[in-house]
């Protein structure tokens, strides 16, 4: 019989070792018990009946699935019962939501449900999230955070039972759920150096509406790599974490519809972009706007905030970067 370490066994490691507090731990149990209980109500949703959409639209102009407001309440739900988490930023409400203003002292910032869209076919889904800490040098002032400010960042996969965490300036590791419901066994995530194994990852179908410098890029280099595309952020850098290669989502510009033009790119930078930057860079990656502009750097103006992205292993960002700025 060969039992793995748990990731709060590790976790508590992780702080007694970098000197850091246990509020962490604390706030991270909230978490893992939010995804445990969203990844029962996906699994048992089609027998439930919690697949199917709402009648609402969210303040992305996206239609709410039944999963995305579960998903919503619940980590909302266990945010509060830690007592240490300022406000949160959540894609499903239009608000930046107050949690514990006086005393808490971390700001969080999620997507219940990345790619929401593969829920009614049972397909893998995310939550995404990014964490910074209260000003430790006077009065919080409450701004929002640049990705380089956050302490950590993660994402679950469900109903795969991966959780994937990095931590700042101390790596990206990688998790299993076990048969208990514990994720176990802490696994280093390095980008590979070596082109074998990378991967393109972008929707096709909109490769004709991107800028003509990104059209000629991609017609260029797509043939080098394989390619690989699930439509949930989630899952597809899920796959570049471990093949290595890039994932982007570049500026619409050129759309015959003219409200899907995007032109600074359509996903959103606080609890989308940064969050998968973030990990990428303690796994030794790199990630880009449709500028060139190093995601991390991005001052957030709106918590809603929305961005291009281009992120994965290093080589291959800073070369499309080249031609972005050059653009």
């Amino acid at each position: 019989m060969e039992l793995e370490q748990t990731f709060m066994n590790f976790l508590l490691h992780h702080q007694e070792r970098h000197n850091r507090t246990y509020h962490f731990l604390i706030l991270m149990d909230a978490i893992i018990s939010a995804a445990k209980h969203i990844e029962h109500y996906y699994i048992t949703g089609a027998l439930k009946g919690n697949l199917g959409c709402t009648d609402r639209v969210n303040v992305q102009g996206e239609d709410v699935m039944q999963m995305d407001d579960i998903a919503h309440e619940i980590i909302i739900h266990y945010l509060k019962t830690t007592g240490r988490v300022i406000r949160a930023v959540s894609e499903e409400s239009k608000d930046i939501i107050p949690l514990d203003e006086k005393g808490g002292r971390y700001f969080i910032y999620f997507d219940p449900l990345d790619g929401s869209s593969n829920v009614a076919h049972g397909l893998p889904v995310g939550f995404l999230f990014g964490i910074a800490k209260r000003n430790l040098d006077g009065p919080e002032d409450f701004h929002l955070r640049a990705g380089k400010d956050y302490i950590a960042a993660g994402m679950f996969v469900i109903p795969t039972g991966t959780l994937t965490i990095a931590f700042r300036e101390a790596g990206t590791w990688r998790f299993h759920i076990d048969e208990t419901m514990n994720y176990v066994k802490p696994v280093r995530i390095i980008l590979p150096d070596t082109p074998d194994t990378w991967e393109l990852s972008f929707n096709a179908t909109n490769r004709y509406t991107y800028r003509k410098e990104v059209r000629d890029w991609v017609r260029q280099n797509e043939r080098r790599y394989t390619f690989r595309y699930l439509g949930a952020l989630a899952g597809d850098f899920h796959r570049i974490l471990t093949r290595g290669g890039m994932f982007m989502y570049p500026a619409i510009v050129n759309h015959p519809d003219p409200k899907k033009l995007r032109p600074e790119g359509k996903l959103r930078l606080m609890y989308e972009a940064s969050v998968v930057a973030f990990m990428c860079r303690e796994a030794g990656g790199h990630a880009v706007n449709e500028h060139g502009t190093p995601i991390l750097d991005i001052e957030p103006k709106d918590h809603h905030q929305r961005t291009a992205l281009y992120v994965g292993s290093k080589p291959l960002v800073e070369d499309i970067a080249r031609v972005l700025e050059g653009g």
